[in-house]
């Protein structure tokens, strides 16, 4: 097993084999097929490469080889085929696979172009919010054209992410990125301990984890939701509780399925019976963000929708009452901030609660640094950004 190598193709490593087939002309093409097997893998390692696979057709991914990098780059996934093999008894399975590649180009001649497309989040403040963008970990050569943004550095898990602030709005951002760098500091989403490609995928509603290297959230067996923060080189827990109404605390869902699943961003969206009746909670995370965005949705109006500290602390709140933030540093020397884009009543707890609706959005975080945070860091700029937050769609261009 020594002599193989490895094919990354975006979040996938897969066992690299000796043959690729290439064809050149006006537009240079690539196949590539091998096979996954449980002689090596797991079932459930086997089952989940089988559908990530399928789930790249029509994407622009980074493939890096170990043993031909000259042909890494990045490339437009045109087909994917995967034949699924599973014999009697669950012992042994198997998938078949075949990747069809176009090729856009190395990283030396390929630019990575974010359009920032959408609306910022309309809101009853009067409050533009900031637009703002996260390349990936080890990207070069950021540029906006005849305006250039700020910047600023948060450093996660993964390492040091730049965060580019004020991005001019008539101009897409166009940066280089060796294909090799282009996953480090992306979104993830982690079921049953397995990281997942697309959306089409039969998720944990108990072994689940959405983390950009800053934020990570994860179930709690205490409370709805622990949303972890990375400062001072670990990670740091709040523990929050999500209601359905005035008293009914959500503790379990009954299904999770992914709506969008990037490097850049991962939509999340949690289910719960009502009986009768539903309630979705939406959880959104970006590269480069302090906070995670959630969306909380149900068919009927309730007395209340809430989401809270599961432990109490003292906060305070700017006058036009955009958020609420925790008025000490806590033993980590980090400050809760927790806010919305509608008008919201804080918790007593310390949280955001609206009064007969039937949607809450909201968002969850830390000030990281509390008092002495970074300019960057500071409150009322997580809110600009959470106001601010655009969706993105990453193309491959030539220079």
């Amino acid at each position: 097993m020594s002599d193989w190598g490895t094919i990354t193709v975006g979040r996938i490593a897969l066992r690299e084999v000796f043959t690729v087939q290439e064809s050149g002309g006006d537009v240079r093409k690539l196949s590539v097929d091998g096979q996954e097997a449980s002689t090596d893998l797991t079932r459930a390692q086997v089952t989940a490469r089988h559908d990530n696979l399928l789930a790249l057709e029509g994407t622009v991914v980074p493939v890096t080889f170990t043993n031909k990098p000259e042909r890494n780059g990045y490339y437009t996934v045109e087909s994917v085929a995967a034949d699924l093999t599973e014999w009697p008894g669950g012992t042994t399975v198997k998938t078949d696979w075949k990747l069809s590649l176009t090729r856009l180009g190395t990283q030396g001649e390929t630019d990575l172009q974010s359009r920032l497309t959408g609306a910022r989040r309309s809101n009853p403040y009067n409050l533009a919010g900031e637009r703002w963008h996260a390349p990936p970990i080890g990207h070069y050569g950021y540029y906006t054209g005849a305006t250039n943004p700020t910047s600023m550095t948060r450093t996660g898990e993964d390492g040091a992410v730049t965060v580019y602030r004020a991005v001019p709005a008539t101009f897409s951002p166009r940066w280089g990125c060796a294909a090799g760098d282009y996953m480090r500091g992306r979104v993830r989403f982690l079921s049953a301990g397995v990281e997942l490609t697309g959306c089409d995928h039969e998720c944990s509603t108990t072994s689940w984890q959405l983390s950009n290297g800053l934020v990570n959230v994860v179930p709690s067996a205490s409370a709805s939701l622990d949303v972890q923060a990375y400062t001072g080189g670990a990670w740091r827990s709040k523990l929050w509780r999500v209601f359905s109404d005035t008293t009914t605390e959500v503790t379990s869902w009954d299904a999770v399925n992914l709506l969008h699943n990037e490097p850049e961003t991962v939509v999340v969206r949690f289910t719960k019976g009502l009986n009768p009746g539903r309630l979705h909670l939406d959880l959104t995370l970006r590269r480069g963000s302090r906070f995670v965005e959630g969306y909380l949705h149900r068919g009927t109006a309730t007395a209340e929708l809430k989401v809270r500290l599961a432990t109490a602390e003292n906060y305070t709140a700017p006058a036009s009452g955009e958020y609420v933030v925790a008025t000490n540093d806590d033993a980590q020397g980090n400050r809760f901030i927790a806010g919305s884009a509608s008008n919201f009543t804080p918790h007593a707890s310390g949280g955001v609660l609206v009064t007969s609706a039937t949607s809450l959005d909201f968002f969850l975080g830390v000030v990281a640094g509390g008092g002495t945070a970074a300019s960057g860091d500071a409150a009322g700029v997580l809110r600009d950004q959470y106001l601010g937050a655009l969706p993105e769609r990453i193309y491959g261009v030539r220079r």
